[in-house]
């Protein structure tokens, strides 16, 4: 009987841990302001699924849109009882990019680890790094949600996906954000339709079709990029400057131009 009451009393203790456990348990969701990662947020919301922690990390070099995006989920963050947690580099992206010295293998230096994208992502790896970070110090139980979409599935590397879980592709994302009352717009253009992925403006993984797209339709934008150009002797599309291009980009209208007269 008292061996039989103390396996009862063990169980019961047990059980209670793990209720405490569970209630501690902390389920953060990556935020990148795009609307796969938006989808993501406000679906976890909508299906009531566990959110205590929502982090976006903050490179200064996203389009307007994204951060007053943020700044809107916010709120509905806010009311379902969840932290919006934003994450900063160390150095601004600016003295990162132009500013700080970089030494080489060969033992030269220079300035500025210049643009950042294609074979060099250095915000990218700063991101992760600062991301994985915090998580670690929500404890060893924390749930991260990665807002991976279904037809992406290839890119999923452990933790969890509601996306790829819920079958949600990326056109579906886009839509369900639409329909939530969120979208991409600046000076009256929806960024997705002209952009396959909107992130940080000066990102040098844009293709030829999107970079075309910011030239004629987003000039602020393209201002930015000149004057950056300016400062970093590395071209922005290998062999290609910011200045090549505009001059393609004038030359393919104009060919365009006579041809429709």
């Amino acid at each position: 009987m008292i061996s039989s009451m103390g396996g009862y009393r063990c169980c019961h203790i047990q059980f209670w841990n793990m209720v405490i456990m569970e209630k501690e348990k902390q389920y953060v969701a990556s935020i990148s302001g795009g609307k796969d990662s938006m989808a993501m947020v406000l679906g976890l919301m909508e299906k009531g699924w566990p959110l205590t922690n929502c982090v976006y990390f903050d490179t200064g070099m996203e389009f307007s849109c994204i951060r007053k995006n943020i700044e809107k989920v916010r709120l509905e963050l806010e009311q379902y009882g969840c932290e919006l947690v934003i994450l900063q580099p160390e150095r601004h992206f600016l003295e990162e990019m132009l500013l700080r010295r970089i030494k080489c293998r060969d033992g030269s230096s220079h300035y500025g680890s210049y643009w950042c994208g294609g074979p060099c992502r250095w915000m990218t790896r700063l991101k992760i790094n600062a991301c994985e970070k915090y998580v670690k110090s929500l404890g060893a139980n924390a749930v991260e949600y990665i807002g991976i979409a279904a037809d992406e599935s290839g890119r999923v590397k452990g933790k969890s996906y509601p996306l790829v879980e819920w079958g949600w592709t990326e056109y579906q994302c886009l839509q369900y954000c639409y329909a939530k009352g969120y979208s991409w717009q600046e000076g009256g253009i929806e960024l997705y339709s002209i952009l396959d992925r909107v992130s940080c403006w000066c990102c040098r993984n844009k293709n030829l079709r999107e970079l075309n797209a910011i030239y004629h339709n987003l000039p602020q934008y393209w201002d930015k990029l000149r004057a950056l150009q300016s400062y970093i002797e590395e071209p922005y599309k290998p062999p290609y400057t910011i200045f090549d291009l505009e001059e393609r980009f004038v030359k393919r209208g104009r060919q365009r131009g006579l041809w429709e007269v």
